[in-house]
């Protein structure tokens, strides 16, 4: 059974990746598949740019999609010599869509030194992979570079997206990154889109970007948010909580419930967890975990995000934090239209979180 790649791995992969590139240290071949098209792009993009120069490009630089191609078309493409220059480059998008993919063994099996082959297959199903046990997937291993692109978990994104603001000159407060990060999600190619929008946007001179930077320039309400609602529910403000739900419950297309119960699960289970260490810690004389230890226990994912955690969990017991998550577990189904009793979704929520508060 093959490994699960983990995403700091794979961004690690990524990085290497770049540098060979930087370096003009290129592989004969560059297999990029995954289910983070992202990643997968933007290597591609960087050989292109990089590998030929503009006039070179016109010669000896060919494009084909796979919904379009054969693959003994592909493999003809390869065979040939670049014409005034050292490189021949083919890129194959949308790899996923060729038939018969595996037959580019007959190339991949004895790759030319003249030409350099990038195939870009993007596989959002982990069903729809490849399979890692042909001879032409283990071609590519042997004689280029295999990328694995992985989708980020909702908790890993945040070291990445920091990192990412600061290549380009910014610096985004922990509000302003959890608000973001609620509006986009994993998709690493539209945080990275709207990253961009907020750097052409700020003010001249201005790098730090705050909350009401990204309400103006986001279109994200800094107060009608699933962040400033896990908020409201942590410190048990129900005045505050239900003005959001009911904010939510007249715009529905833009507050869907099911990601709401989503993230107000994510946020018990931390409560829930820190809850644990914490009476292990009174019951049993285990001392409690370090700072980042104590993140990665209670999957917190900043230093900010635990401090709320430790300022608001003396307001929760134990049985209340393990009802609470039953109840979002029931409303889950509820949302999906099991026994919703024929309420729409915000008055689902508001009856959630009133028996939540109870």
């Amino acid at each position: 059974m093959a490994k699960t790649l983990k995403f700091n791995e794979a961004i690690a992969e990524y990085n290497a990746i770049l540098k060979s590139i930087e370096a003009r240290r290129f592989a004969s071949i560059y297999l990029l598949m995954g289910d983070e098209g992202y990643f997968i792009d933007a290597i591609a993009e960087r050989l292109a740019d990089t590998i030929l120069n503009e006039a070179e490009r016109s010669f000896n630089q060919v494009t084909v999609y796979g919904q379009d191609s054969e693959t003994g078309n592909i493999v003809m493409l390869c065979r040939q010599m670049p014409m005034m220059g050292s490189y021949q480059v083919v890129i194959v998008r949308e790899a996923q869509q060729l038939q018969k993919i595996e037959n580019l063994v007959h190339y991949t099996s004895s790759p030319q030194a003249s030409t350099i082959l990038i195939i870009c297959y993007k596989n959002k199903e982990q069903s729809k992979g490849l399979d890692r046990r042909t001879a032409f997937f283990k071609s590519c291993q042997k004689y280029g570079v295999v990328f694995e692109s992985v989708r980020p978990r909702d908790y890993e994104i945040d070291g990445w997206l920091s990192s990412y603001v600061q290549s380009t000159g910014l610096r985004v407060e922990p509000k302003a990154l959890a608000m973001l990060k609620e509006h986009v999600g994993t998709d690493i190619g539209r945080m990275v889109r709207e990253v961009d929008k907020l750097r052409v946007s700020m003010p001249e001179g201005e790098s730090r970007v705050t909350d009401s930077h990204v309400e103006q320039y986001i279109g994200i309400s800094k107060e009608y948010n699933n962040f400033e609602l896990s908020d409201a529910v942590m410190r048990r403000d129900v005045a505050r909580a239900m003005n959001i739900a009911d904010h939510f419950g007249h715009n529905p297309k833009g507050y869907p419930i099911t990601l709401t119960i989503g993230v107000l699960f994510g946020l018990f289970q931390q409560l829930f967890l820190l809850n644990y260490h914490m009476w292990l810690s009174r019951s049993k004389g285990v001392p409690m975990p370090g700072e980042m230890d104590l993140m990665r226990a209670v999957r917190a994912n900043n230093t900010f995000a635990l401090r709320g955690l430790r300022e608001n969990i003396a307001r929760w017991t134990g049985p209340q934090l393990f009802a609470a998550l039953g109840l979002l577990r029931e409303y889950d189904a509820k949302s999906k239209g099991i026994n919703s009793g024929g309420l729409d979704g915000g008055e689902l929520l508001k009856e959630l979180l009133l028996k939540i508060f109870m």
